[in-house]
Order: C-alpha cells, then sequence, then structure tokens
C-alpha cells in the first residue's frame, strides 16, 4: 500500500484532536479560571530509502534518502497565562495576581488538597469559606480549613489573604484566618480533573509537593490577592477561530492526499484489464 494513505490518516486524526481541543476552548471561554490547550505535532519515524556515505579524498559524500511516515502528538500544552479580572464586588470572590494556585478539599484533604485559580468562593451555613463545589478553602501555612469565628459579622481579605474582620461590638479585629496560595514551578504539569480544579504531580512541583502559603510572598513568589474580583478564562476566540480555520483545512489537505492515493491505486489496478 502506499505509504502517503498511512500519512494521510495520521494527518486527519491529529488535527481531528487540534479541533477537539479547540472545540473545549471555545465552550470554555466564559468559564471563570479557566486555562486554554494548546496542540503541538511532531513528525513520525521516517524510512530510509538509502543510507548515508561520508565524503573521501576521490568523490564527496551522499545524504541519506528518508521518507516520513506522517505525523502524531507531541504534546498537548494548558497555557497558564493570566485570565481578565472580572469585577464583582463581592468580599469572597477573589483574583490571584500574580503567579500560585488557591488550595480546596475536603477535610481528609489538608495535606493533599486539590488547585484552582477560580475564586468563586462562598460563606456556608457553619461559617466555612468554600468553593461552588463545598470544597473547603485551605488557609495558608498548614492552617487547614478557613472557618471564621462566631463572633465575627463582617469581614473583608487582604492582598497578603489575611481575613480581616468586624465583631458584633463593631471593633475591627484580626481574625487570625489567612488564604493560603500554593506556588507551582511547572503549571502545564498539572492535571485537569474537571470543576476548574487540578490534581498536583510530580512534573508540576518535585516530587508533587503542596506547601500552601502566603500571598503576596516575594521570597516564593506568589501573587496577591484581589478582593471583589474573579479571574475570567484566557481563551481568545480571534486566536481559537484562526486556529479553528487552520486545523479545518489541515483535515482537509490530508482528506486529499487519501482520495488521491486511492485514485492511484485504482489505476494501479485497473492495469491489468
Amino acid at each position: 500500500m502506499l505509504r502517503s494513505l498511512y500519512s494521510g490518516v495520521s494527518g486527519m486524526r491529529g488535527f481531528q484532536t487540534k479541533l477537539d481541543v479547540i472545540g473545549n476552548n471555545i465552550a470554555n471561554v466564559n468559564t471563570i479560571g479557566f486555562k486554554g490547550s494548546r496542540v503541538m505535532f511532531k513528525d513520525i519515524l521516517s524510512q530510509t530509502v538509502a543510507g548515508v556515505s561520508a565524503a573521501d579524498e576521490n568523490r564527496g559524500g551522499v545524504n541519506a534518502q528518508q521518507v516520513g511516515l506522517g505525523v502524531s502528538l507531541a504534546a498537548i500544552d494548558t497555557v497558564h497565562t493570566a485570565g481578565s479580572a472580572m469585577t464583582t464586588n463581592v468580599p469572597t470572590d477573589l483574583r490571584v495576581n500574580g503567579d500560585g494556585f488557591f488550595a480546596v478539599g475536603t477535610t481528609e484533604q489538608v495535606d493533599a488538597p486539590y488547585l484552582t485559580r477560580a475564586g468563586n468562593f462562598t460563606i456556608d451555613p457553619t461559617r466555612n469559606l468554600v468553593n461552588a463545589d463545598g470544597l473547603h478553602v485551605m488557609g495558608a501555612d498548614g492552617a487547614g480549613p478557613i472557618v471564621l469565628p462566631d463572633d465575627i459579622v463582617s469581614f473583608s481579605i487582604a492582598q497578603n489573604g489575611d481575613i480581616i474582620g468586624v465583631n458584633n461590638t463593631g471593633a475591627t479585629v484580626t481574625t487570625g484566618q489567612k488564604v493560603g496560595v500554593v506556588k507551582v514551578i511547572n503549571p502545564s504539569g498539572l492535571e485537569k480533573i474537571g470543576g476548574n480544579l487540578y490534581r498536583m504531580t510530580a512534573n508540576a512541583n518535585p516530587e508533587g509537593a503542596i506547601e500552601v502559603g502566603a500571598a503576596g510572598n516575594p521570597e516564593t513568589g506568589t501573587g496577591t490577592l484581589i478582593s471583589g474580583q474573579l479571574e475570567m478564562s484566557n481563551v481568545d476566540l480571534t486566536g481559537e477561530f484562526t486556529e479553528m480555520i487552520i486545523a479545518q483545512r489541515g483535515f482537509q489537505a490530508n482528506s486529499r492526499i487519501i482520495t488521491t492515493s486511492d485514485e492511484v491505486l485504482q489505476e494501479v489496478v485497473n492495469l491489468k484489464h
């Protein structure tokens, strides 16, 4: 069979995957804290028809003759550029201005929480700071889930994560609670698990270590927290639609390779008539 037939098939598969990724990016264009992905390709091992010969004193060298065998996926990268800020004026809405992720999880996940950039938090009836799925927001320096004291009637969140409250006497007090931020060395190494959540991996931080620290720490490089704002998706519709056109044309071109290869095979079959 013709090698071009299989090369065309590999190209169609690759561009179909690219379209799948683009479709997911566009579907999440308004998802809070969403990070878009991109597809990278690489060529498949080439078949050597004739090898290399070195030059000597009598004649020059000859280059190898190789025929490529198609394309495969090199990587599907998550692009962790910052999304636009959306002002909500809700005190429990938080945006990380810089590097870092919020740590959320159940009470059993204090040592291994999930990570997220979606800061649409609320206070539940037991005065816990939770996300939309009811997962607890973890405090800095291993403090565990954030719980507001019973005498706090209102509060604000500082840029370093400190929760400053007003008690039932009207006095401003320090609650002792601090929203934590996790610094990730290689954010693209995080594993998406749905629900705007990421799972730590050994390729994101050394040995998959999670240390919930303070926001705005110059030593760790964590970003500050902006209360009353949310981070929007970083998907650029203009770029996604452009990539969609490129993927569509690439898919069509590879389908044309298959059609042409089929016509050549038909001519070979017709030689016997």
